[in-house]
This record gives C-alpha cells, sequence and structure tokens, in this order.
C-alpha cells in the first residue's frame, strides 16, 4: 500500500513530463506540416490556451489524416482516367476560348483557367434558368424527375425528412421501380435523418453515405461535402445553394425568410456535371459505373448566343483551391463592377487582396451578408474582416429581410458563379464544393437586377456606422477572428 502511494506521488509530481512531451510533439507535427502561418498560429494558441479541450480538436479535426492523402490520391487516378477525353476536347476547347473572348471579352481568362489546369471542360451550347430561393426551384426539379427516363443522379448536402423531402423521395422510390437507374448521395453530416431512413426502409435506388462519420471517425465531419448537384437523364442538371428542404420554400410556414439562388442546365455543360458526380460516387464505398450511352450525351450548337457553361470544383484531394483561384481570376479581369453574395465571408488574404485591387482601379466592388446568420462564431469572425474593405471603399451590404444564404457572384454583367461555394477558407480548402461559371446575357441581367432588388432589403454599411458599434461587439469579433482559421 505503501509503495502504491509512494508511485502516485511521484506521478502527481512529475505528470507534467510527458504531458509536456506530447505537447511538444503536436505542436512539432503542426510547424512540420507547413500549413498557411495563420492557421498555424491558430491550432498553437489552442492547443496551449485549452489544453485537453484542445488537443481533442486537433486530433479529431486538424491533423492531416491519411484520408486526405487518400483523396489526392484519388484524385490523381481520376484525372488520368479522363486524360484523353481531355486531349480531344482541348482544341474545341480553344475556339470556344475565341468565341467568349469576342463575347466577354479579358473574362475569358477565366475559361482559359479551367482548361490550363484540367479542371473542367466548358460548352457554348447551353440553356441556363435561374432559381431564386425554393419556390422556384422545386417545382421545375419536381417535374424533371417524373419525366426522368433513363437516369437520376443527386448529390446533395443538406436533405431533410420534411414535406419536400418525402415528396422527392417518393418520387426516386417510383422511377427506380419503372426500371430509371437512380443513384443517390448525401453526406452523413448533413443528411443524418435521411441516412437513417434509407437504411431502415432499402430502398430500389442505389444510395451512399459520404464519409460517414462515426466516434472511431470523428475526423471525418471536418470533410464535408457540400454540393447540391442533380443529373437527369443526363441532359439536364441542377446546381446552386439550395439543399433539400422545406426551409427554402417562402410560402409563410417558415419562421424567416430565406433567400437563395440555384440554376438549370441543358446542354452540353452536363456531360460536365455528370462527371463531377460519378467523380463523388466513386469516393464512396460503393460499386462504380461506366461513363456508356445514356450517362453522357451530345447536343448540337443551335444557337449562336447559347450559354457558355463550365463548373469550378475542388475538395481536400485538389492540387490547389480552385473554386478560390477561378474567382481571383473572374475579380481580376473585372471592369465594371463586382457584386458577391455570400451567408458565410472568411476570406483567404488572396481574395481579400483581389477585392482591394479591383476597388482601387475604379472597379465598384458590392458584398452582401447577411444581417443575422445561422452561426454565431462565423457571423462574429466574418465581421472583424468588414472594416479593413470598407476602408479601401467596396460597398457592404447586411441582408436584413431574412436570411442570406446564396453563393453568388456576378461580373461586368458578363459572368456570373453560381454554387455552393462560400467565400470562406472551409469552402476554399477543405469542403466538396463546386460551382457552375456561366456567360449568359439574360442570367447576368436576372442575378444584377435580383442584387439591386436585395440591396433594397439591406443595411449599407459605411466606416463610421461601423466604428460606432460597441465595443463588446468589436471586442467579440476580434476573439472569434483567432479562431477564424479553424471554422
Amino acid at each position: 500500500m505503501e509503495v502504491l502511494h509512494h508511485i502516485l506521488q511521484i506521478a502527481l509530481q512529475y505528470y507534467w513530463i510527458p504531458l509536456l512531451i506530447l505537447y511538444i510533439g503536436v505542436i512539432g507535427t503542426i510547424l512540420i506540416e507547413n500549413r498557411n502561418p495563420a492557421k498555424t498560429i491558430a491550432w498553437i494558441m489552442v492547443i496551449v490556451f485549452l489544453p485537453v479541450i484542445g488537443l481533442l480538436s486537433y486530433y479529431f479535426f486538424g491533423q492531416k489524416f491519411k484520408k486526405v492523402k487518400k483523396m489526392k490520391r484519388m484524385y490523381r487516378e481520376q484525372s488520368k482516367k479522363l486524360l484523353d477525353a481531355w486531349r480531344k476536347e482541348s482544341e474545341i476547347m480553344e475556339e470556344h476560348i475565341d468565341t467568349l473572348n469576342e463575347r466577354i471579352g479579358s473574362l475569358a481568362m477565366v475559361y482559359r483557367y479551367l482548361k490550363n489546369q484540367k479542371i473542367s471542360t466548358f460548352s457554348l451550347n447551353n440553356d441556363v434558368t435561374l432559381f431564386i430561393n425554393g419556390e422556384e426551384k422545386f417545382p421545375v426539379l419536381i417535374q424533371q424527375l417524373k419525366d426522368a427516363k433513363h437516369s437520376i443522379h443527386m448529390e446533395y448536402y443538406i436533405w431533410e425528412m420534411d414535406e419536400v423531402g418525402r415528396e422527392i423521395l417518393q418520387i426516386l422510390e417510383e422511377k427506380a421501380k419503372a426500371g430509371v437507374t437512380v443513384r443517390l448521395i448525401l453526406d452523413s453530416f448533413g443528411a443524418p435523418d435521411v441516412i437513417k431512413y434509407l437504411h431502415r426502409h432499402k430502398p430500389d435506388f442505389l444510395f451512399e453515405a459520404f464519409l460517414p462519420v462515426t466516434f472511431t471517425s470523428l475526423a471525418n465531419s471536418n470533410y464535408r461535402n457540400h454540393r447540391k448537384i442533380a443529373v437527369i437523364d443526363g441532359k439536364v442538371g441542377f446546381i446552386g445553394g439550395i439543399n433539400i428542404s422545406d426551409r427554402y420554400i417562402n410560402n409563410g410556414k417558415n419562421d424567416i425568410y430565406w433567400r437563395d439562388t440555384a440554376m438549370m442546365i441543358i446542354g452540353a455543360a452536363v456531360n460536365t456535371l455528370q462527371i463531377q458526380f460519378w467523380n463523388s460516387w466513386n469516393q464512396t464505398d460503393a460499386e462504380s459505373f461506366e461513363l456508356g450511352k445514356g450517362y453522357l450525351n451530345r447536343f448540337p450548337i443551335a444557337d449562336e448566343d447559347a450559354s457558355g457553361v463550365g463548373f469550378t470544383a475542388s475538395d481536400p484531394g485538389s492540387p490547389a483551391p480552385f473554386n478560390m483561384e477561378a474567382i481571383i481570376a473572374g475579380i481580376n479581369e473585372a471592369k465594371e463592377y463586382v457584386q458577391l453574395c455570400t451567408p458565410y465571408f472568411i476570406p483567404s488574404d488572396e481574395l481579400t487582396t483581389a477585392l482591394m485591387l479591383a476597388v482601387s482601379s475604379g472597379v465598384r466592388v458590392d458584398l452582401m451578408l447577411p444581417a443575422k446568420s445561422d452561426s454565431f462564431f462565423v457571423q462574429h469572425a466574418s465581421f472583424s474582416f468588414i472594416k479593413p474593405l470598407l476602408e479601401r471603399g467596396v460597398n457592404v451590404y447586411l441582408y436584413t429581410k431574412g436570411f442570406l444564404h446564396a453563393k453568388t457572384i456576378c461580373i461586368d454583367g458578363k459572368l456570373a458563379y453560381v454554387g455552393t461555394t462560400n467565400l470562406d477558407i472551409r469552402s476554399f480548402y477543405i469542403n466538396f464544393e463546386i460551382s457552375g461559371i456561366v456567360s449568359d446575357k439574360a442570367l447576368c441581367e436576372r442575378l444584377n437586377n435580383q442584387f439591386l432588388a436585395d440591396i433594397e432589403a439591406s443595411d449599407l454599411i459605411t466606416i463610421r456606422k461601423w466604428m460606432q458599434r460597441s465595443r463588446w461587439k468589436r471586442g467579440v469579433d476580434s476573439i472569434c477572428r483567432l479562431l477564424a482559421p479553424l471554422l
């Protein structure tokens, strides 16, 4: 008993030695990983000032796990499989770039970026339709699903077991029984209830939970499939910020007005969207499928003014933050104005610099954020980035009608970005994201008109008004900013 007591005393006296070794090892690992300096410092601060919580947080969410290495390897393998097809399209894309140069001038450089980085093929023979909010998107999506003859592929971050969620699940079940091939990818973190429901009821269609989150794989929760994609018969595609949920339908039944945007594409660009779904499907445990007849289709050019559409997709395995770089490429070529909508604004230094350079060069830069977010920490971190932009002349609007969830950019009324990418570090570096890049005069005009309408439901923030905020609010902004690289 005395020996045990003596051992316990020694353990209590020198407990800090193994703890110190653990700390040195973890901090050394963080430094060796050569992360962004801001993220490196943020993780070290969390670990030092929140000892136990910090270590656990880093273990589950901060490490560059083997999973990321696997994603990078899969990205390379998928790229090799598509290389031959890419070479065949290369000459055609050069012709498209010449045409786009005539249409939108130097903004065509964005499409050249997509080509040079082998991110996405793009095409000119497309018809695009913009949807403002769920009440516009869902009736069209539901009808297209009902009309499907060959295949339905859907990939969504959030899918809720509410009225619209159940209706679409029922349609998928009916179409599968009718012989249509149906594949569904749901994010494990964003759609847990539907995943449980499907596991219990064993539907006739194929579905996969993307990066399942269990106690032994909590780190997976840091890498989310934030995409919202639907591809029907390989001919019709949907993309945007609208998940499958009643909250996006402003019919008076919800507590707040939900402002969002999505897009339907009919034409050759749907082939690229199909390939993106195929890439995601191959990252699950499901059996792969061949992109043969019916999945990919040819579309004759019927209209010289048809829409130019390409996609920029990125994920933790991407060799670069393609979504961020494509946005910056467009901002750098702006001549008149840049309109940006995002629910979460934790910009990279590169994006902040691009916005400041644009406004300093005489381009009008308008940034719209929600006045009230669904995340306390993210909102206050976002607010900490506003002052420098105001000082340089960026117009910042806080949307007050409801929650602004749209992820759109419109440049000079000639080029538009519509997709899932928020203007934050998570979307640029961590999540699986995708955005459509569109050259279409009518779509850009409607996007511009909607932005002007949203301004009427927003407060314009001046530097004077911003500095009149209470000190404690500004203090909270600054504290939350310290966590910005981790959010």
